[in-house]
């Protein structure tokens, strides 16, 4: 996967070149992931404004306060809310008119698990969330078994959901997702509720995982070392670029 630079600079610095709103980015890998002057407005008020980015690094972070519009972004991106004005495209098709194209080549990951767990059993759980997808049963029992031994789990299948540790919750939530087999993970604050150890594990995982992740935190030390940070304040990108930077910057903001 491809690296890309085009709009990996300090948005909120007067001197930094921007594109014009709405213009198309220059040099965008097909299967990104584009805002194009996204705004959002919603119970009138203006939760993203003038939003511009294309993205295809493996690792991705996002930071800001409670309420600045971060864990919205990954909402768009899902096509969970549509823009208010602006265009999306993941992999080229727009979440408002495909979600079931978009929702094929992304998974979400949310910062409670128990809002994705829906079975009282683990695998039935995770077959739940194949049954559309039209897979034979040892289709869907093969990847299943694949997602569970992927993490560390599969000592839980049988278990029952509601006897499992957050973090084995949360673990269970994943599997799920990568049973569906997406090539982008849309993470909302995936260590907020995890303990000292099932975070250090999780980050491991986070680390060898092969598809795209997008990572909602503000856990500073998990995305240290990931290719790109876009910090959003107000609504707006006023940051993107290296982990370093980005975090140093968020610090500033936070003061």
């Amino acid at each position: 996967m491809g690296i890309l630079s085009i709009g990996r600079r300090d948005v909120a610095s007067p001197s930094a070149a921007a594109p014009v709103p709405g213009s198309p980015l220059p040099n965008v890998d097909p299967q990104a992931i584009v805002f194009s002057d996204v705004s959002l407005t919603w119970n009138g008020h203006e939760v993203l404004r003038g939003v511009d980015f294309g993205i295809d690094e493996r690792r991705v972070g996002i930071l800001g306060q409670n309420g600045c519009g971060k864990s919205t972004l990954l909402r768009l991106m899902i096509g969970l809310i549509a823009p208010s004005h602006g265009k999306i495209t993941v992999s080229g098709l727009d979440p408002r008119r495909d979600a079931a194209g978009v929702r094929d080549r992304t998974g979400f990951l949310f910062q409670t698990p128990d809002n994705q767990i829906v079975y009282p059993i683990v695998q039935e759980d995770l077959a739940f969330g194949l049954k559309a997808r039209g897979l034979s049963k040892e289709m869907a029992a093969a990847r299943i078994e694949a997602s569970l031994a992927r993490l560390g789990i599969a000592h839980l299948a049988a278990r029952r959901c509601h006897e499992l540790s957050g973090g084995e919750r949360q673990l269970v939530a994943l599997a799920g997702v990568l049973t569906r087999a997406p090539r982008t993970i849309l993470f909302d604050e995936p260590t907020s509720q995890l303990d000292l150890a099932n975070r250090n594990r999780f980050r491991r995982l986070l680390a060898r995982m092969s598809e795209q992740a997008i990572v909602v935190t503000h856990d500073l030390e998990l995305i240290d070392d990931f290719d790109r940070v876009l910090v959003i304040d107000a609504g707006r990108v006023i940051v993107d670029a290296t982990p370093a930077e980005a975090i140093a910057r968020y610090r500033d903001l936070c003061r």
